[in-house]
């Protein structure tokens, strides 16, 4: 009897240790961490396929952003892909109705002394391009009239309103917005802030005129909302053509730093005093935020001298951008096998001399192609985030979402799609990017789902109309990033593939 219970015992680890390590080969939720097994080619393999691969442009890009989003002006010239132009459109609004300057009765009772100043404050949240000349600016009057009642509407980079006179120009040095600036006589002092002095005495006139309490021909403007949106439109900042600028500038309109600062001077106790208020977007005194209560708009145009065929080169250009088609057929004919890792793999081709100024997209995003609905993209499987339940195809609306869910989102470290750096076979610095559709592929290989044709692109927002009008945050700033990758049939070293590596059945 006591003979078989040590045959019996090795027997039963044997068969635990056999089981174990067989589950463990199934479980590929450690891939994000890359923990792959050893490629020996006797138990596991791995396999390039090819991609092929087309150049495409948004056109139009829809992208549109929230009052709360960065705003971006200015303008660009990249000798590769072309020039940028931006600008903002915006309503800045009392914080109170009816307004008034000073205090309540200044105006009636004689102790408002005049205007002194207007000026524009725009909170400075970075640049992109070539800071090393200034870039010019000017400041304009908003007279569309449907702008000023889009409060409720969402305007996307195509759309420009009219614009009338210059209220005020500027030279912005962005190395010197972190520099204090000290105002209203040394009291008041900002950084990180652009600050254009809007010196159109007509429009300064016509402004301080709309005090509530003032006996001006305007004085109802700031009675209520209503009646100031019906005198006064909006504000654009916009570049100036023939500058030498060459940046896009970041803003927050929604950001306290962000006003339209009226400086008046004001009588107290026989002495005559500068003091300012403020009117704002999106925002009460105390900086509540309101969603839809100021009218907003950001006009991006792209000028691109010319885009390759995709086969040997792909141009990448953040919103408003580009995108590549992607298909691999060889997906479709893969036998039964366990995907130990499927990654996609993108390579920028380096440019020689390598500009300094224009960097790549911070993330890339992979989506595919609805095949019921048409000329419609859906999320990936799976993989955005292998610990979310999500459906692209969104068959259970109410019970199930078609995207990571908001205090989920994407898994950035497991699906990668962020921009990573290596020398390149000639010993030069390329950014490249890796994304897992582990999930995905084994789905084809193993249940026969359908291989869907993919589009890679550098997106500000995500939208998928089909199932919501919402638009979706992702990684990249507006406008920020364009990187040259080579395509499914590039012969210099930086052809795009996915890599995949498996153990057979």
């Amino acid at each position: 009897m006591k003979r078989r219970i040590l045959p019996t015992l090795i027997f039963t680890l044997f068969s635990f240790l056999f089981f174990t390590w067989s589950c463990s080969k199934l479980d590929t939720t450690s891939l994000g961490a890359e923990v792959l097994p050893v490629v020996d080619n006797v138990n596991t393999f791995a396999d390039t396929l090819n991609i092929l691969t087309t150049q495409g442009v948004f056109n139009p890009d829809t992208t549109a952003l929230a009052r709360t989003g960065n705003f971006v002006f200015g303008y660009n010239n990249d000798p590769l892909f072309g020039t940028t132009r931006a600008g903002i459109y915006f309503q800045m609004k009392p914080t109170f109705f009816p307004f008034y300057f000073g205090a309540y009765n200044d105006t009636l009772n004689g102790f408002g002394a005049g205007l002194d100043s207007v000026v524009l404050c725009l909170s400075y949240k970075g640049f992109y391009g070539d800071s090393s000349t200034p870039l010019h600016v000017e400041v304009r009057e908003v007279t569309d009239a449907g702008f000023r009642d889009s409060v409720y509407n969402t305007r996307n980079v195509n759309y420009q309103p009219v614009t009338g006179q210059i209220l005020g120009t500027a030279d912005i040095n962005v190395a010197r917005l972190g520099d204090i600036v000290h105002y209203t006589n040394g009291k008041d002092s900002s950084f990180n802030q652009v600050r254009i002095n809007l010196s159109a005495p007509v429009w300064k006139a016509f402004l301080y005129s709309c005090d509530t309490l003032n006996t001006g021909p305007f004085r109802h403007a700031f009675k209520s909302d209503s009646t100031y949106r019906n005198a006064f439109n909006g504000l654009a900042v916009t570049f100036t053509q023939g500058s030498l600028g060459n940046e896009l500038i970041y803003t927050s309109l929604s950001d306290v730093s962000s006003k339209l600062e009226v400086h008046f001077r004001r009588r107290n106790n026989g002495k005559v005093d500068t003091i300012y208020n403020a009117l704002v977007l999106n925002s009460d005194k105390f900086g509540t935020v309101y969603n839809n209560s100021s009218a907003v708009a950001n006009y991006i145009q792209r000028n691109r001298p010319g885009l390759p065929n995709g086969n040997q080169e792909i141009f990448l250009q953040t919103s408003p951008g580009t995108f590549a088609n992607l298909s691999i057929p060889a997906l479709s004919t893969m036998p039964n096998r366990i995907i130990h890792r499927a990654e996609l793999i993108v390579t920028q081709i380096p440019e020689i001399p390598q500009s300094p100024f224009f960097k790549s997209p911070s993330f890339l995003y992979l989506d595919l192609q609805d095949s019921i609905t048409p000329n419609k993209w859906k999320p990936i499987y799976h993989d955005l985030n292998p610990t979310a339940t999500y459906d692209p195809d969104f068959l259970n609306p109410l019970a199930i979402p078609f995207y990571p869910s908001s205090n989920v989102g994407i898994d950035y470290l497991y699906f990668g799609c962020y921009k990573k750096n290596k020398p390149d076979q000639f010993g030069n610095p390329v950014d490249y990017y890796n994304m897992n559709i582990t999930r995905y592929v084994q789905d084809i290989v193993t249940l026969h789902h359908f291989n869907y044709k993919m589009r890679l692109y550098a997106p500000n927002k995500l939208i998928y109309p089909q199932y919501s009008p919402a638009y979706i945050a992702f990684g990249n700033s507006l406008a920020f990033g364009r990187v040259k990758v080579g395509g499914g049939g590039n012969t210099n070293g930086y052809k795009m593939m996915l890599r995949v590596v498996y153990s057979k059945l």
